[in-house]
C-alpha cells in the first residue's frame, strides 16, 4: 500500500512540473512576440527617420542653390547701381559744364535751334505732301477696282498701291496671243476702262512695263524675251494713244523680259504669273521736284 502511494505521489509531482513549464513557455512566447512587434515598430520609425533625413538633405541643397542665385543677383544689382551712379555723376559734371557756356555759344545754340525749327517745318510739309499723295493714290486705286471689276476675271487683274504709285497687273492671256505682241479683242475692254481713269487724271504719267517668263523665244518677229516684252509694252502704249486719245507725252513704254520675275519660273502656273503687263500710274517727275521746294510744297 505504501508502495502504491509513493508511485501516485511521484506521478502527481511530475504532472505538476509539466504544467508549470508549459505556462512559462507560453509567457516567454508572448514576450517574444511583443519584442518582435516592438522591433518592427522601431525599424519602421528608423526607416521614416531616414526618409525624412534624405528629404531634408534635398531641401537643404535646393535652398543652398537658391541662396547662391540670390547672392549673384544681388551682386549684379550692386554693379548696376554703381553704373547708374557713374552715369549720374557724369551727367552732373556735364550739367556743371553747361553753366560755364559763354554768351557766344548760347547764341550759336539759339541759331541752331532756329535752323532745326525750319527743317522741322519743311519735314512736316513733306509729310503732308506724302499724305496727300497717298490719299490720292488710294482713291485712284479704289476707282480702278470699281471700273475693272464688272465683266472681267479678277484672277487676271490686280490693282494695288505701292508707295507713291498705283499699279495694275494684267495677265498676258487677257491682252496678247501666245508669243505675240498683237493685242486681242478682249484687251479693248480692259484698256478702255484703264484709259477712263488715266484721262481723268491729266497730272499723272503712265508707264507700261512688259514681262515674260523664262522660256526662250526667237522667230522672224522677236529676237528674244526682252524684245517681246518691249513690243508688248509699246503695243499697249499705241492703243492708249490711238484708240483712247491718251496724250503720248504722258506714256512710257518699257520691257523687262524674263527679269524681275514675281515667282520662280519652275512650274506652268508660275510662268503664267510672270507673263504679265504692268501699268503704273504715277506723279510726273517735276512733281517730285516740287516736293523738295518748300515754296511749292502743299500747305
Amino acid at each position: 500500500m505504501i508502495k502504491y502511494l509513493s508511485v501516485a505521489a511521484l506521478v502527481a509531482l511530475t504532472f505538476s512540473s509539466c504544467v508549470v513549464s508549459k505556462k512559462k513557455y507560453t509567457t516567454l512566447q508572448t514576450e517574444l512576440e511583443n519584442s518582435k512587434k516592438q522591433h518592427d515598430e522601431s525599424l519602421a520609425k528608423l526607416t521614416n527617420c531616414e526618409n525624412d533625413r534624405i528629404r531634408l538633405d534635398r531641401e537643404l541643397t535646393v535652398a543652398g542653390a537658391s541662396i547662391i542665385t540670390k547672392t549673384d543677383q544681388i551682386a549684379d544689382l550692386k554693379e548696376q547701381l554703381e553704373d547708374c551712379k557713374a552715369v549720374r555723376d557724369k551727367q552732373l559734371t556735364q550739367v556743371g559744364d553747361l553753366t560755364v557756356i559763354t554768351q557766344a555759344a548760347n547764341d550759336n545754340i539759339k541759331e541752331t535751334l532756329a535752323q532745326l525749327e525750319q527743317k522741322d517745318q519743311y519735314i512736316r510739309l513733306l509729310q503732308a505732301a506724302k499724305s496727300k499723295a497717298d490719299s490720292i493714290n488710294l482713291a485712284l486705286a479704289v476707282n480702278l477696282k470699281g471700273v475693272l471689276k464688272e465683266g472681267l476675271d479678277d484672277q487676271d487683274i490686280e490693282v494695288k498701291v505701292d508707295k507713291t504709285v498705283v499699279m495694275v497687273n494684267l495677265s498676258d492671256k487677257m491682252l496678247f496671243k501666245s508669243g505675240s505682241a498683237d493685242l486681242t479683242g478682249k484687251s479693248t475692254e480692259v484698256l478702255a476702262k484703264i484709259a477712263q481713269i488715266i484721262e481723268s487724271r491729266p497730272d499723272l504719267e503712265v508707264m507700261i512695263e512688259g514681262y515674260t517668263d523664262s522660256d526662250p523665244i526667237k522667230n522672224s518677229c522677236m529676237k528674244d524675251n526682252w524684245d517681246l516684252s518691249v513690243k508688248r509694252a509699246t503695243s499697249v502704249a499705241r492703243a492708249l494713244q490711238k484708240d483712247f486719245n491718251i496724250n503720248p507725252n504722258r506714256l512710257i513704254a518699257a520691257g523687262r523680259g524674263e527679269y524681275n520675275a514675281l515667282v520662280p519660273n519652275d512650274t506652268a502656273e508660275n510662268k503664267a504669273i510672270n507673263r504679265r503687263t504692268r501699268i503704273i500710274i504715277m506723279p510726273k517727275l517735276d512733281q517730285f521736284y516740287d516736293l523738295l521746294d518748300p515754296e511749292k510744297a502743299p500747305k
